[in-house]
């Protein structure tokens, strides 16, 4: 996949996990160096947002998908921010999980690590949707580092994740 960012095209360092596949649980790290671990089924929806970057774009979306949430009643969702290395800082936004993958295990199983070059190792911007049994329901990974998420339609497919599982076996 190719993904532009200003001047430049970069690649992915693999292929992206996809749509209905099990997501993995992997243990991240968190600005003060605690582990915690995201991804896999733990019986919530997840919504997952990986960048290369934290700016203020990226906080005003964030923001923003805390706002439609709420304003939709779409409580129980559990929320991680993933970058690649510790050089980024902590947002510390309220109710958002800051997670440094310092093991390499998230980039890896999914797929979201920018090849070797500008912004070498680094995380693509991607957002993925985790449904309570842990299957990928739903990703977002953007073409132009610069742009932004389709917050209307990740909104749609989380209220979806929510009501698809019905925790008795398959559905």
């Amino acid at each position: 996949m190719q993904i532009r960012y200003n001047v430049s095209t970069l690649q992915l360092d693999d292929i992206p996990i996809d749509i209905g596949y099990a997501s993995e649980r992997v243990e991240l790290k968190n600005s003060a160096q605690e582990s915690f671990r995201i991804g896999g089924q733990n019986g919530a929806t997840q919504l997952i947002v990986t960048t290369p970057f934290v700016d203020e774009e990226l906080l005003t979306q964030l923001r923003e998908i805390d706002a439609l949430l709420s304003l939709n009643a779409l409580g129980g969702v559990t929320k991680g921010l993933v970058v690649a290395t510790d050089k980024h800082h902590d947002p510390r936004l309220e109710e958002w999980q800051f997670g440094i993958d310092e093991g390499e295990a998230f980039g890896d199983y999914y797929g979201v690590r920018l090849s070797p070059g500008e912004l070498g190792g680094e995380f693509a911007k991607a957002l993925f949707v985790i449904s309570k049994d842990g299957a990928l329901f739903y990703h977002e990974i953007l073409d132009n580092l610069n742009g932004a998420f389709s917050l209307e339609k990740a909104l749609v497919k989380i209220a979806a994740a929510q009501t698809c599982y019905t925790g008795k076996g398959c559905h």
